[in-house]
């Protein structure tokens, strides 16, 4: 073998492993926000935080958020929170790829998958717009609202399974 050979062989080798490496999926990691108490918990594994602010949420274990809480706005890309306090004054915020969730009451998840945002209101009331802001519509608690490219924001009253199901990921 020659000398060039042998130079493109081990090469070919090592971009080979890089790419292996690089595919291997990473745990998520958790969101660190200095002012808040955060809580791990199990079954279903999530972390509780308890933020100085007045903000208090849950997050799945594999959720993907990150946030400026001075800013009042909590940005979630993959999986769900679900908000039990929110901060003391100015509007609170949560942008996901398809939506803008806008609280005026206290507890509701927002859910983030591929090709929607599904956000439940458990009590209170939420104002959620499409991410440009192009459409709104407001729930009321028992209601919910799937955000996806070409379909009407319409609150409707969820099924109760599916409201068991949403909650059952954060243990209630």
């Amino acid at each position: 073998m020659t000398t060039l050979a042998k130079t493109s062989t081990t090469l070919a080798r090592a971009i080979l492993a890089a790419l292996l490496i690089i595919s291997v999926p990473m745990p998520a990691m958790a969101q660190v926000f200095p002012d808040c108490e955060e809580t791990l918990e199990d079954n279903p594994e999530r972390t509780i935080y308890d933020c100085s602010n007045g903000l208090a949420f849950e997050a799945e274990a594999a959720a993907a958020f990150t946030g400026d809480l001075s800013d009042d706005v909590l940005t979630l890309d993959a999986q769900a929170v679900l908000i039990d306090g929110v901060p003391q004054g100015g509007d609170f915020q949560i942008l996901t790829p398809h939506a803008i969730a806008t609280v005026r009451g206290t507890v509701f998840t927002v859910d983030v998958a591929e090709a929607m945002t599904s956000v439940f209101v458990v009590e209170g009331v939420v104002e959620v717009t499409r991410r440009d802001g192009s459409e709104a519509v407001s729930l009321e608690a028992g209601e919910g609202v799937d955000v996806a490219s070409g379909e009407a924001l319409e609150a409707r009253t969820w099924p109760d399974q599916r409201v068991d199901e949403l909650l059952a990921r954060f243990g209630r």
